[in-house]
């Protein structure tokens, strides 16, 4: 056969209608092979999400054609069934130490949430549809997903937890197999998910991590919202990147494909035109625990009362933006990690704590609906109502800049005393570098003991979590035992360690309720026995005596309890247990 091209004697018209056919024909041949793998989503006319089997079965079955795509089992669920992780790589190499050094990684997270499903069928057809050719291959893009994550949550399915959302006709439920939000467990890791999920993590070691999820706070005209983990909290030019060029970048392309998106619209039972701020990501959240590792992390969040093919269309329209992004930017996003796994050795603080910077906002050009404040019919309050026959487009404020509000000095090292099992544990699967002392040391320390906290009333996710926690610092001699436990900072999870370790950090251990029983006294007195050394110490110290007379004035509780009185002395004297409120995790500072 003669090669058509260019220069044989055939009119231009002709020659593009040649290639136009040509070009329809191979279109028509890649569409025909991807619906030899319908989706159970597109079986039903966009109207149910595959279960969880269904879509295990449906990656099995691409994997059997198509070599670029790999299935594996990785880790246990508290459900009882595995996770798994699917890769779609056209060079079908499956090493990620190997390609992680050449390609970007992408890491898709789907169904934390089951009862928020778009993902789970988004993802399915994106990757059947980068293997059969319908979509361009990438180059520079490797994809990973978790199919479901929350699996225990998938195989509760039911039709009516999700009270306001638009479809699919069933769904799985928030909780997981033991009713754990595993959106809320990617720092304290109580459920065997979040364990599997560090083991896949740090395997995969992703440039940009994806969460897809469904919302509602408000209503308004978008279908898509975005929520990427904060820039200021990422920080320097990994933030920088993040807040310039690869949101505005996705926000574009987006808005070029007639898919308006905004920012995650985080309100409650109000009007977003009165402005609102970015949602804070703090560890505990997927985007907020990638990010201690210098991964673009974001949170698709589509609108639940949008319908569910709409939703599903666009969470694949975003994705595929995403790839072409890390396929544009391949070189920076790497070059810009690679550079930050270095960048806290010009750290000498580390905020603890985070607040929203007024003076700066962003202003965006906003399409909502209007909404009337009404009498509620059913409880006599004022209520919302929006009115979708009047939409709106109004500049509103969003509070995108955050700010430290407080910070700690970064230690050379922290050393744990031994005995602590489960935080040894957790240190180990996010892959924290950690020694053994071998023999018996005396070291000079930085001490917290801790000083005032607040406990929540009621159960959060399995804990009464701590907030607004304050230490006390003293620098002391402390003797280590062999076997107690040295982490260096200076390692790649230097962020995971500080926002663990630091008791006054938001989701730090000690908020989780790891390390609560030196928050209980286990010796007392009887205060018979008690009464006359009491007094012999008021005697022999002035200054003491001098102390508790004053506060027997100034506090009158205090001094209509004898008891108090004497607990008060106690806790003066020589008996009094240096446990009660030592927090066992010692700073090793650096030495100038």
């Amino acid at each position: 056969m003669v090669p058509i091209t260019k220069n044989h004697f055939w009119p231009k018209a002709t020659f593009a209608l040649l290639v136009l056919i040509l070009f329809s024909t191979c279109k028509t041949e890649q569409e025909d092979k991807a619906s030899d793998f319908p989706t159970h989503f597109e079986q039903t006319d966009g109207e149910e999400t595959a279960t969880y089997l269904q879509t295990v079965d449906f990656y099995i079955q691409l994997a059997k054609e198509f070599p670029e795509i790999n299935l594996q089992t990785m880790g246990e669920t508290d459900s009882g069934y595995p996770l798994h992780i699917v890769t779609y790589n056209p060079d079908g190499d499956f090493n990620f130490q190997k390609i992680g050094n050449d390609k970007t990684l992408i890491l898709i997270n789907n169904g934390i949430h089951p009862g928020e499903p778009d993902g789970i069928d988004a993802t399915m057809l994106l990757y059947r549809d980068f293997a059969t050719g319908k979509l361009q291959p990438p180059k520079h893009t490797v994809l990973v997903t978790i199919p479901t994550y929350n699996i225990g949550g998938a195989l509760n399915r039911n039709s009516t937890t999700r009270a306001n959302q638009n479809g699919p006709k069933a769904y799985g439920f928030r909780g997981n197999a033991l009713n754990y939000d595993l959106n809320r467990d990617f720092i304290k890791g109580d459920t065997k998910n979040a364990q599997a999920f560090y083991e896949i993590f740090h395997r995969v070691k992703p440039d940009i991590f994806i969460d897809n999820h469904v919302s509602n706070g408000a209503d308004y005209q978008y279908t898509l919202t975005h929520l990427f983990t904060q820039h200021d909290k990422l920080g320097d030019k990994l933030g920088q990147y993040l807040n310039e060029e690869m949101m505005p970048g996705l926000e574009q392309s987006l808005k070029e494909a007639d898919w308006d998106i905004t920012p995650y619209v985080n309100v409650f039972d109000q009007v977003p035109e009165k402005g609102f701020s970015q949602f804070m990501d703090y560890p505990r959240y997927s985007t907020g625990y990638t990010s201690l590792w210098n991964t673009f992390g974001m949170m698709v969040e589509t609108h639940m009362l949008k319908p569910y093919e709409q939703r599903v269309e666009g969470t694949y329209r975003l994705m595929e933006k995403m790839v072409t992004i890390a396929e544009t930017d391949h070189e920076k996003i790497k070059r810009l990690r690679r550079e930050a796994r270095h960048r806290h050795k010009n750290w000498k603080f580390y905020p603890t704590a985070w607040g929203t910077d007024s003076t700066q906002t962003t202003t965006l050009s906003f399409k909502g609906f209007e909404a009337d404040t009404l009498t509620s019919e059913v409880t006599g309050r004022t209520r919302l109502k929006y009115d979708r026959n009047r939409p709106f487009n109004k500049q509103v404020e969003y509070y995108n800049y955050m700010k430290p509000l407080d910070s700690i000095e970064i230690p050379e090292a922290y050393i744990l005393k031994k005995g602590w099992s489960k935080v040894i544990n957790l240190l180990t699967l996010n892959q924290i570098v950690i020694k053994a002392l071998k023999k018996d040391t005396l070291l000079t320390v930085e001490s917290y003991k801790i000083d005032t906290f607040d406990t929540a009333n009621a159960p959060y996710e399995g804990h009464y979590p701590h907030s607004n926690t304050r230490v006390k610092t003293n620098l002391k001699q402390v003797s280590f035992q062999q076997g107690d436990i040295l982490i260096a900072t200076d390692q790649p999870g230097i962020r995971y360690l500080l926002e663990t370790l630091e008791p006054e950090a938001h989701d730090s251990f000690f908020n989780w309720n790891f390390f609560d029983p030196i928050l209980q006294r286990k010796e007392r007195f009887s205060p018979y026995v008690f009464e006359d050394e009491a007094l012999e110490m008021l005697r022999n110290d002035s200054a003491l005596r001098d102390s508790f007379q004053l506060k027997q004035k100034n506090d009158t509780a205090f001094a209509a309890n004898g008891y108090e009185q004497l607990d008060w002395l106690f806790k003066q004297s020589e008996h009094f247990e240096d446990a009660y409120m030592q927090y066992p995790v010692y700073r090793l500072m650096k030495t100038e």
